[in-house]
């Protein structure tokens, strides 16, 4: 099981994702997708002893490194043993997907050393916004097929970056599915994760976690009550 860390967050999932999952993170801007796929890294690399591959489309290297250590995940030293490889994807100023780029990051995946249980991709959101939507269920198929190796592969998009029936597709392809949204609480913005399904959970699954970001702390649990206060 990969947990977060995060003991309010690791219960509503069951215990973690299951090892062999395929997961889904999806959500509005800004609502903690990125966090919280580098608490479960972190939760991977400490608690779990589990290499992990992290790919971003959002940060370099050292931009990562630095916005994981700013919330006290500290994972410079699994980086430099070669635990925690992270590779920067330049999607930013390109039009293109499809299926030759899924084609790329499978093999890639696959080409992984096995002690590399999981994988991140933050975020596809370019990707699936650029490709058709048979390559796009291709490319979730072939990330389930990886998951038979006993990889944890979790993808992270905008849910705006799909049209509604490849959502429901997508959805349906995976094991976990995790949805999170701002919400206005108030005086304050508050961000809510759903754990819609955790196939193989070693518990039974939570509903929802409310909670804040903070530097030095990462995320930090909101008692929904408080919350809506």
């Amino acid at each position: 099981m990969i947990g977060t860390g995060v003991r309010e967050i690791d219960e509503k999932l069951g215990g973690g994702i299951p090892t062999g999952s395929l997961g889904l993170i999806e959500g509005q801007p800004d609502s903690g997708k990125s966090v919280l796929s580098q608490q479960l890294s972190y939760g991977a690399l400490t608690s779990a002893e589990i290499s992990v591959a992290y790919y971003t489309t959002e940060n370099t290297v050292k931009s990562l490194l630095a916005q994981m250590d700013s919330l006290s995940l500290f994972t410079t030293d699994y980086f430099l043993t070669d635990r925690f490889r992270v590779y920067p994807l330049n999607l930013r100023h390109s039009n293109k997907g499809g299926k030759k780029l899924f084609n790329i990051l499978s093999t890639h995946i696959n080409s992984l050393p096995g002690q590399f249980k999981l994988v991140i991709f933050d975020s596809i959101t370019q990707l699936v916004a650029h490709s058709k939507a048979v390559d796009v269920i291709d490319f979730f198929w072939t990330c389930k097929q990886a998951c038979d190796d006993g990889r944890a592969v979790l993808l992270v998009a905008h849910h705006y970056a799909f049209e509604e029936d490849i959502l429901a597709r997508s959805r349906s392809v995976c094991d976990a599915h995790l949805r999170l949204r701002l919400e206005d609480m108030g005086d304050r913005l508050v961000r809510i994760m759903e754990v819609l399904k955790v196939r193989g959970a070693e518990r039974p699954t939570g509903d929802v976690v409310t909670f804040e970001i903070e530097p030095k702390t990462g995320m930090r649990i909101i008692p929904f009550a408080k919350a809506k206060v």
